[in-house]
């Protein structure tokens, strides 16, 4: 493969590889690092690269998979994925404020999910991948994504229920 098709090709998904990163190292700098040790292992295997299915699933795996070993290094099992991509055209301050303040709880109860549930959310609802992608990327079956997404999301629900209806009978 050459450099230019090299470039084309990943162009494509690079920035979700960094978004991916991002979600679970926190740490831009750590996530720009992550993303382009990935980049670069993919360009060191290139002749391999056509015995992929699918080369933008296998790079977020390798970047999931590279993550993991980050933090496992550190002794840190504490994933922290935030979904931060509010936006409103002209929100009043308060707004934001509210913005901000269930952006924080999300981020609190996604914490305190399993990690499988952490990684299917984040994979699903904010960088949109489909489940059979998603099954294929964390070696699970369907079924198994389909449950974990589920439960996952019904209990950011429950718990953003009972923080915005406190009080409320």
């Amino acid at each position: 493969m050459k450099e230019g098709a090299f470039i084309t090709l990943t162009n494509t998904f690079k920035d979700k590889l960094f978004r991916l990163a991002k979600r679970l190292l926190v740490s831009n700098e750590e996530a720009e690092d992550a993303t382009q040790e990935i980049l670069l292992k993919l360009w060191r295997n290139k002749s391999k690269m056509g015995e992929y299915k699918n080369v933008e699933a296998f790079a977020m795996t390798m970047t999931k998979n590279y993550c993991y070993d980050k933090l496992k290094a550190k002794e840190t099992g504490n994933l922290k994925i935030v979904h931060s991509n509010y936006q409103d055209d002209k929100p009043s301050l308060q707004r934001q404020l509210e913005a901000k303040d269930s952006l924080d709880w999300v981020g609190k109860i996604m914490n305190s999910l399993p990690e499988q549930q952490r990684a299917i959310i984040q994979l699903r609802d904010i960088e949109q991948y489909t489940n059979p992608e998603i099954a294929d990327m964390l070696g699970l079956n369907e079924t198994t994504v389909r449950v974990a997404l589920s439960r996952g999301r019904k209990k950011i629900r429950e718990e953003l229920l009972k923080k915005h209806n406190y009080g409320v009978v």
